[in-house]
């Protein structure tokens, strides 16, 4: 069966399971928005600027927990979505951004509306992506969604010159099967085994939460954890949910804008549990003085923040969920009367 390219990246997108598209119409996007007339299942929510279509798609993914998805067209339409771009990248949030460009014949002539917006996306996407054969539309959906969810979320761009879109080819469509979790390796096994050691003697220990917990859906993991040990939990502003905020363990947000017997009980803690967290400037605030008797382990799934900004005893890379259900058989549920009577003359002397 043959379709134009734009009826290829609808048909993709039904198949992903995209039910609503955030965007705003221009010249070289309109094939693509013609082809939207015949996939009413395809929501489309019209923006005022592309710059609301990045942040809608943003917070639609971090609602429902799906792909969000936006559309713009060449030039500054495309240029007009970086701002929520780079902000899905940072918080680690799952999306697709398609963008019209000028025809192939035009570009590198410094055409109407014109940009590289491949090259000016790189630094704050995971891929970006130009299709110059339609014949390719299938696949690269495919493999943007797949990008997107896998490991550490993200957004993807995807880039379609006008021409491509309108062009007839053969439709061959991917398998869309689900991101598979990654196995917890055999070095992360034993490094479990040794964060389990800490956990286990320690006096002060704390679990810090982030937004990766939520993201691995790991939630019921850290509370279990939390319960089997007896340690308290403190959340990111991004990790805000991903423990009960009304738990006795619950001791609320932490860094700058957070509590302040949060702040000062991971100052007094002789141990803690960084969990799909970043250990960013929000939270440490000055590197060289957060934490001074911690020895942390850093759990995470992408490798490269590990270690990152502050020192770290046991590195553990992998999926939150996975490396929580590892770590929890292992943990004692120790008592740390002291700790915990020095946790709560902090709440009812600086409420």
């Amino acid at each position: 069966m043959k379709l134009k390219g734009a009826e290829i990246m609808c048909e993709s997108l039904l198949r992903e399971g995209v039910e609503v598209i955030f965007g705003h119409p221009g010249g070289a996007i309109l094939p693509f928005y013609d082809a939207l007339w015949s996939y009413p299942q395809l929501r489309h929510i019209l923006v005022r600027h592309e710059q609301a279509a990045a942040h809608a798609a943003d917070g639609y993914s971090r609602v429902t927990g799906k792909v969000g998805v936006c559309v713009a067209t060449s030039g500054p339409g495309a240029t007009n979505l970086v701002t929520g771009i780079m902000g899905a990248k940072a918080d680690s949030v799952p999306m697709v951004a398609i963008t019209g460009q000028v025809s192939r014949a035009s570009l590198g002539t410094e055409a109407f509306q014109e940009c590289d917006i491949c090259s000016i996306a790189a630094s704050c996407t995971k891929k970006a992506f130009m299709v110059m054969n339609p014949a390719d539309l299938a696949d690269t959906v495919r493999e943007a969604f797949y990008i997107a969810q896998e490991g550490r979320p993200g957004p993807v761009l995807i880039d379609v010159p006008r021409d491509v879109q309108l062009e007839l080819t053969e439709a061959v469509f991917p398998e869309v099967t689900a991101v598979p979790v990654p196995e917890v390796s055999q070095e992360a096994l034993e490094r479990i085994k040794e964060a389990a050691r800490l956990i286990n003697e320690a006096e002060r220990p704390v679990i810090i939460s982030g937004h990766g917990v939520m993201t691995s859906g790991a939630n019921q993991e850290l509370k279990s954890l939390a319960e089997q040990s007896g340690i308290p939990v403190i959340t990111t502003l991004l990790g805000l949910g991903s423990f009960p905020g009304g738990h006795p363990l619950s001791m609320g947000m932490l860094g700058m804008h957070g509590m302040y017997w949060s702040n000062i009980s991971v100052d007094q803690a002789d141990l803690i549990i960084g969990v799909g967290m970043r250990f960013d400037d929000r939270v440490t605030g000055k590197v060289d003085t957060f934490a001074p008797h911690a020895r942390i382990i850093h759990m995470d799934i992408d490798p490269t923040q590990i270690g990152r900004n502050v020192p770290v005893e046991v590195a553990i890379v992998g999926d939150a969920k996975a490396l929580l259900q590892n770590l929890v058989p292992l943990v004692s549920n120790t008592p740390r009367p002291d700790w915990m009577q020095y946790i709560e003359n902090l709440k009812r002397d600086h409420p």
